[in-house]
């Protein structure tokens, strides 16, 4: 059952998913080549915890850790290791954080010193179907229409959309009613309503759309090795639109990235 939000408790979840794009923020400023995921999840936890959130992903699900560190050919649910980070890499960083009890949960795929075009370009793909997904997060639309949009469009580049995880609802637990895949029909699926809140989140791979996991449970791997790149917002429908509860602002301060990608989902001009 879908789980509609007030205006109040919009509010709530913009804090909680703040936190979390804070988190992002400070860990841009630390990825580079010889550092460990284990260490960048050790910096997350104690931020968020500073921030007066709880890790979202710590024990949710029995989960061992505050963050899903997934690099290269990881699709999402990887879990944070002594491996150190090599320069071309690339890693997604999913995380959630949990305060005035609701959720906030978004991911960005980082870049790891020099990457290839080839990576490069599946990074900015994925990150612009997002956009083209949350425009079709409206009054009077349907699921399908947004996994429609962010299917089309990471195709038409060649891509494969997974189609095992998905997005999903977004409130007093991590994962709501309803599922937002990445693929689908137009007109198909649960109606959007206003008060509704979703994590969106293209999850593409550079080869197939396959995906394997590993014998820990958790990690998912695409079927032939190729790179993955994973990114997500959190968006209420406010007034027929979708507005952005999270932001990559703090993440593009930090690496010096000027983007007007939000403007357009965003009630008023982003604060630091």
């Amino acid at each position: 059952m879908i789980k509609i939000k007030t205006s109040e408790e919009i509010e709530l979840m913009r804090e909680s998913a703040l936190i979390v794009s804070k988190t992002l923020g400070m860990l841009a400023a630390e990825i580079k080549p010889g550092v460990t995921s284990l260490q960048l999840d050790k910096l997350a936890e104690a931020f968020i915890r500073d921030h007066g959130a709880i890790p979202g992903f710590l024990g949710l699900y029995n989960f061992p850790n505050s963050l899903c560190m997934s690099p290269n050919a990881q699709v999402v649910h990887g879990i944070p290791n002594d491996t150190p980070l090599v320069d071309g890499d690339i890693i997604s960083i999913d995380c959630g954080a949990l305060k005035n009890d609701f959720y906030g949960d978004h991911a960005y795929t980082f870049e790891v010193g020099e990457v290839s075009s080839e990576t490069k370009k599946l990074l900015q793909v994925t990150k612009e179907s997002l956009y083209i997904g949350i425009k079709e997060f409206k009054l009077g639309n349907r699921v399908g229409d947004v996994g429609y949009a962010i299917q089309k469009y990471t195709e038409d580049h060649g891509y494969g959309v997974v189609r095992e995880l998905v997005g999903h609802g977004l409130g007093r637990k991590m994962h709501e009613d309803p599922e937002m895949p990445n693929y689908g029909k137009r007109g198909r699926g649960k109606k959007f309503i206003n008060g509704m809140v979703v994590a969106i989140e293209p999850m593409t791979n550079l080869g197939t759309h396959r995906i394997k996991q590993l014998k820990d449970g958790w990690t998912i791997l695409t079927a032939d090795g190729k790179p993955s790149a994973h990114f997500e917002h959190d968006v209420a429908l406010v007034d027929g639109k979708p507005e952005l509860l999270s932001t990559f602002q703090y993440i593009y301060e930090a690496l010096g990235i000027k983007s007007d990608e939000e403007v357009a989902f965003r009630k008023e001009k982003f604060q630091a």
